[in-house]
């Protein structure tokens, strides 16, 4: 596997481990629909939070959520449309990124909440 496709994989690790300490229920992990896939999709009480994972090994080229394009918000708001329909499901949804950085053998972890908006 890819370097930078084990970096994903342990930053998504990260971020539902953060996202369960901090009260959240994992409900999906790496949904699909269509072309889009969300990374996490939890709850917090009534609130359905979509959390991209966004994780890099250095900021020399940008902060990680500023990797995420209007296309790719697009489908994820498709797809979050599609998975709230078909569970029948009668909550807030939030947008959220979570942005990991590895520094050295550490992880600093920044979770953005209602970092973008859909219309």
């Amino acid at each position: 596997m890819a370097q930078h496709n084990e970096l994903g994989k342990k930053g998504e690790e990260l971020a539902v481990d953060y996202l369960l300490q901090n009260g959240y229920e994992i409900m999906e992990r790496n949904y699909r629909y269509q072309k889009a896939e969300v990374d996490i999709i939890a709850k917090q009480k009534e609130t359905l939070a979509i959390i991209e994972v966004k994780t890099r090994s250095t900021i020399n080229f940008g902060n990680p959520q500023d990797f995420l394009k209007p296309k790719q918000i697009q489908r994820i708001v498709n797809a979050v449309d599609q998975y709230v329909t078909t569970n029948k499901l009668d909550v807030e949804v939030r947008f959220d990124i979570i942005a990991i950085v590895k520094t050295g053998k550490k992880f600093e972890i920044e979770h953005l909440e209602n970092a973008f908006y859909h219309f």
